[in-house]
């Protein structure tokens, strides 16, 4: 059966810098997989090579369909969700009119398996602020609001680059809680964390990267036993 994401060989630049030299990932169907590596490392090129934002070369299959050529808009509409790491809302829009620019459309098919609903019981600060301008959030209420208009897309893979960086503990628990909920439901995901803070309560594996490859892949159980790859790859002792 093939995976959900499958890259091969993948490598990529920032002009004529390269920044990827031969990744190889696989992610299967409603599988969470945790993305770890010091700065630099080629995490958030990996996160923008799959959604189209540079230039690459490589294998990249979603759902049995190439994202070769394919547009940022295109491939959310495949099915594959983005929570950049800068978050990207709409300052000058309000919470309630940036969560409705992320619903995506039903066609019948199945109900949605993240709603608006979901989004204000999970995120109750979008209820209390859904009138407030975007741009006037705090760090961590933009952060809840980007994770909730990603998840309102409905898609089968979501792609979240940093999402507790600089978050209170109170935030935190609460993305948490929300990436928890839609594993339950079936959602793969690629979580990027450096100091993985969250992963083990969210993702089943854990792949490394340094100087834009994949150095590890296996399981919690399999890093864990694996001392030598936090020291070298993640700077822990």
């Amino acid at each position: 059966m093939n995976p959900l994401l499958e890259i091969r060989d993948l490598r990529a630049w920032y002009g004529a810098s390269q920044a990827l030299h031969g990744v190889d990932l696989r992610i299967e169907a409603g599988e969470a997989v945790a993305l770890a590596g010091r700065n630099g490392s080629g995490r958030s090129t990996l996160a923008k090579a799959i959604m189209g934002f540079v230039r690459t070369q490589g294998v990249i299959h979603f759902a049995g369909q190439s994202l070769e050529g394919r547009r940022a808009f295109e491939i959310a509409r495949l099915g594959i969700g983005y929570v950049p790491e800068q978050r990207d809302v709409f300052p000058t829009l309000t919470v309630h009119e940036n969560l409705q620019l992320g619903i995506k459309p039903r066609n019948g098919k199945r109900a949605a398996r993240f709603t608006p609903d979901d989004a204000q019981t999970l995120f109750p600060v979008l209820r209390e602020r859904a009138r407030t301008k975007a741009g006037g959030l705090s760090g961590g209420e933009q952060q809840m609001l980007s994770v909730a208009r990603a998840l309102l897309g409905d898609p089968d893979l979501v792609v979240i680059d940093e999402p507790t960086e600089g978050l209170a503990g109170q935030v935190v628990a609460q993305l948490a809680a929300a990436l928890k909920l839609l594993r339950e439901r079936g959602v793969a995901m690629l979580l990027i964390e450096q100091r993985l803070v969250i992963a083990d309560r969210i993702a089943s594996r854990i792949a490394v990267m340094g100087h834009g490859e994949i150095v590890f892949d296996g399981s919690l159980a399999s890093f864990r036993a694996r001392p030598d790859v936090t020291r070298e790859w993640l700077g822990v002792g």
